[in-house]
C-alpha cells in the first residue's frame, strides 16, 4: 500500500530504538492539527508492529499507511477529531 501522502510533518528517528519511536511519534502527532498526516522515518524493525499497536489503540490517531524499504521504516499517522 505504498502511495503519496499529503505530508504536514515529518519526524526522523533513525537509529533509535523502543520505546522512542513510539514516544517521539506520540509526541509529534499531539502537536498535528486534525486530519494533518505525520510521517516517521525509522530503522528499528520492530517499529513496525510498536506503531502499529499505539495507533490502534489510540483513539484520536489513524495508522495510514507503513512501507519497508531497504533501510528505513516509513510510517504514515493521521491525526483525527
Amino acid at each position: 500500500m505504498s502511495e503519496e501522502h499529503d505530508v504536514a510533518e515529518t519526524l526522523d528517528v533513525q537509529g533509535e530504538n523502543c520505546p522512542m519511536p513510539v514516544v517521539k511519534t506520540k509526541q509529534a502527532v499531539d502537536g498535528l492539527g486534525a486530519d494533518e498526516v505525520l510521517e516517521v522515518l525509522a530503522t528499528d524493525a520492530g517499529s513496525m508492529s510498536d506503531i502499529k499497536g499505539w495507533a490502534g489503540s489510540t483513539a484520536d490517531v489513524e495508522l495510514v499507511d507503513q512501507v519497508a524499504e531497504a533501510d528505513v521504516y516509513r510510517h504514515y499517522v493521521r491525526k483525527v477529531e
